[in-house]
């Protein structure tokens, strides 16, 4: 079983009604996420939702040529699952660790039941997608408006929001397939964004000196997304029993 405190480093869980938690809480099995595990293949069936707790998970589209694009990032504020209690059961896109670390995973069927009867689980997953489609859609006009520099500082931030550091670990080569754009241009903001002084890269590691410049010199897409996060999982905002 899992301890509340483990379990309340997930900000879904952490927003939890205690008497909804004693129940989950010995459905809840600790995983560990390796960097690159794929947690869900495109069109297969879900057998499992996963809590990250301190690992990254990226949504990716797979492209026929080979090519893909990152749709939305999610760590510690939510889950990987939505199609299970949208009525897919299963969705196009795959799902991948982009940071290693540790998450929490419940049955498929235990969650469906708990969505189907408990209205604060049903308005909390609920919220966590809306917030999640806010994330899709500005990550689509952030792509196609807004400068490879500003999207990657968007990236970025999105990351430095799901790790408890200022170091991320990936190649510029991933962090290219992630936003869709070419490897050279990568290459070109993240050097414009070194010798401004706010990263440093090297052997496949990024450390962030100052994130108040990063926030800065982002595009209005990240701000958009961390301000519905924070509006629609906020312990102000009351669920209903």
């Amino acid at each position: 079983m899992v301890a509340r405190e483990l379990a309340c480093k997930n900000r879904l869980l952490a927003l939890l009604p205690d008497e909804v938690f004693a129940r989950w809480w010995p459905e809840l099995e600790d995983v560990d996420l390796p960097l690159g595990a794929v947690l869900r293949e495109s069109g297969a069936r879900i057998s499992h939702a996963v809590f990250p707790l301190t690992a990254i998970v990226c949504l990716v589209y797979l492209l026929e040529d080979g090519g893909s694009t990152e749709i939305a990032v999610i760590g510690h504020e939510g889950l990987v699952g939505m199609p299970l209690f949208m009525g897919g059961g299963s969705t196009l896109s795959r799902a991948v660790v982009q940071s290693a670390g540790r998450g929490l995973r419940v049955r498929a069927d235990f969650l469906m039941t708990e969505f189907e009867r408990q209205p604060a689980v049903m308005q909390l997953l609920l919220r966590f997608t809306q917030a999640l489609m806010t994330q899709m859609s500005q990550t689509a006009v952030c792509n196609r408006h807004h400068a490879v520099v500003q999207q990657l500082c968007r990236w970025l931030l999105l990351s430095l929001d799901r790790l408890p550091g200022n170091e991320l670990v990936m190649t510029q080569e991933l962090i290219a397939n992630m936003l869709g754009v070419r490897r050279e241009g990568v290459t070109e903001a993240a050097g414009r964004l070194s010798r401004e002084g706010l990263i440093e890269y090297r052997r496949g590691r990024i450390t962030v000196f100052d994130r108040p410049a990063l926030e800065r010199r982002a595009c209005e897409c990240y701000g958009v997304v961390r301000r519905e996060y924070d509006r629609l999982l906020s312990r102000t905002l009351p669920l209903r029993r």
